[in-house]
């Protein structure tokens, strides 16, 4: 009983790993509620979920860190991302026209691709703006099933929320506490290893 409490057992590394996923949540939350610091946001998010994976502690002195370091850059991006986010949500929305169609999607396909990867190269590798968001494009075409997974995990957080929306709506506070801090903690990790040669070479040269 002892071991299975006591500070190295795989339980409490567990639980340790689950607290400081909801408390990345929650400084995502809330340093994304200016709408204008999300892309900063979700970068300091990234690289703290990964400093936790890698075993750093002090989640709080990370997060606002990388927050600072990533501010200019990641706000630029979340300008570009935002802004044509926002245009093609307007376009599925009001926009209804037939001839459009095969557009919207190829726009939103990119798009999506995009978004998956843009943040965590960002927090990852120290690049220009305009060359964090061609290689965000770039390697998500070049690893296909690194990017499918990605989608997949949104997709699957997406439907759960829908899903205690509509039929269980007691579930949605715990889904609000682990939120896209968690699911930003199953991307971290899939795309590690699917850049693990970039990173020793310590820059992310298009493949």
């Amino acid at each position: 009983m002892n071991s299975f409490f006591s500070y190295d057992s795989p339980f409490m590394r567990g639980l340790e790993w689950i607290v400081d996923v909801i408390w990345v949540n929650i400084l995502l939350v809330v340093t994304s509620l200016p709408i204008i610091t999300v892309g900063a946001a979700l970068a300091a998010s990234n690289d703290s979920l990964r400093r936790i994976r890698e075993g750093e502690a002090h989640v709080t002195r990370m997060y606002f860190r990388a927050f600072a370091s990533n501010f200019g850059k990641a706000t630029a991006l979340w300008a570009v991302y935002g802004v044509i986010g926002a245009a093609l949500a307007y376009t599925w929305i009001v926009l209804r026209i037939d001839g459009l169609l095969i557009p919207k999607i190829a726009f939103s396909v990119l798009w999506v691709i995009g978004f998956e990867w843009v943040w965590y190269l960002q927090s990852r590798f120290e690049n220009t703006v305009g060359a964090t968001l061609r290689n965000s494009l770039l390697f998500g075409i070049s690893y296909p099933l690194t990017t499918i997974a990605l989608a997949a995990i949104d997709a699957v957080a997406i439907y759960v929320v829908y899903a205690s929306f509509m039929y269980l709506i007691q579930g949605l506070f715990l889904l609000a506490v682990l939120g896209p801090g968690f699911v930003l903690s199953m991307h971290v990790p899939i795309l590690e290893r699917t850049m693990k040669a970039h990173i020793a070479a310590g820059a992310p040269n298009t493949p």
